[in-house]
């Protein structure tokens, strides 16, 4: 009889040790939670639309050694759309209070990761656009810079059968280091 009172009187502490513990941890959770905030704004965040309110976006031209047509377009494009959805500027043709202006300059194709018979097993294709952003009611914030992304592809497959897709997600990726390095506050 003595072996189970000792028995029980110990699941009986460590029962409260764990309760204990329990409460310990949710009340540390709960500290954790109310301390920590995070806050996202993805409105155009350098910006201070009470003296910027137009942006200008010209036409990138394709100066690229090797040029695919319709680049151009989807690039100048989803720029404009980035710009015009994610922001509250208004788009004008000329004269903006933002001008954005480039060109690009490259569109490169490239074998890489080479296999024992010499030949590439993989292909990289590169595009590289040169980017001015001038802020004419902001003085500092100008940008002029260039950016570049890759997409790299199966050797097997000809670039005509996956250049749109690829195109697609390199201009997508271009947009968004565009977007961050001139008006998003990352």
């Amino acid at each position: 009889m003595a072996w189970n009172k000792f028995d029980n009187s110990k699941r009986v502490d460590s029962k409260r040790v764990n309760k204990s513990v329990y409460r310990f941890l949710v009340y540390s959770f709960t500290c954790l939670l109310v301390s920590c905030t995070i806050s996202y704004s993805f409105q155009g965040g350098k910006l201070n639309y009470d003296v910027v309110k137009t942006i200008t976006i010209q036409d990138f031209p394709n100066r690229a050694a090797l040029v695919y047509p319709p680049l151009a377009p989807a690039f100048d494009q989803a720029l404009r759309n980035r710009f015009i959805e994610q922001t509250r500027l208004m788009p004008v043709d000329n004269n903006g209070d933002i001008e954005i202006e480039g060109e690009i300059t490259g569109y490169d194709v490239q074998g890489t990761a080479v296999k024992d018979d010499a030949y590439a097993s993989r292909t990289k294709l590169t595009v590289t656009i040169r980017v001015r952003y001038t802020n004419h009611k902001e003085e500092g914030s100008d940008v002029e810079q260039t950016f570049s992304a890759f997409r790299e592809y199966d050797a097997t497959r000809s670039l005509d059968e996956v250049q749109d897709g690829l195109i697609r997600e390199i201009v997508d990726e271009l947009i968004d280091m565009i977007y961050n390095a001139t008006v998003a506050n990352w």
